[in-house]
């Protein structure tokens, strides 16, 4: 599947999510630091750039009451059709 998309823009995408919902549970970097476990200077460095650890990511997504959608990605899905030949089979 073709996409625009690249892995730099969702990147910036997922670093604004976390601050956007960080800012929209009135919650200071200090507060998520303390929440999370992941050090203070480590979010103000996401928040600018986006580079974390995964590990870390995740801490934040915890402490935010985000990690259940992403945890959803890895559920087996069912693979929708990618050609014609595929859709007639499944017909």
């Amino acid at each position: 599947m073709f996409s625009l998309y690249t892995a730099y823009d969702v990147q910036h995408e997922l670093k604004d999510f976390i601050k956007r919902q960080r800012k929209q549970q009135k919650m200071s970097v200090e507060d998520l630091a303390e929440r999370s476990g992941v050090p203070y200077s480590t979010i103000r460095k996401f928040e600018r750039t986006g580079n974390i650890s995964l590990r870390q990511f995740l801490m934040l997504l915890e402490a935010i009451g985000e990690l259940q959608p992403l945890h959803e990605l890895t559920k087996e899905r069912k693979r929708e059709p990618t050609t014609i030949a595929e859709v007639l089979k499944n017909a």
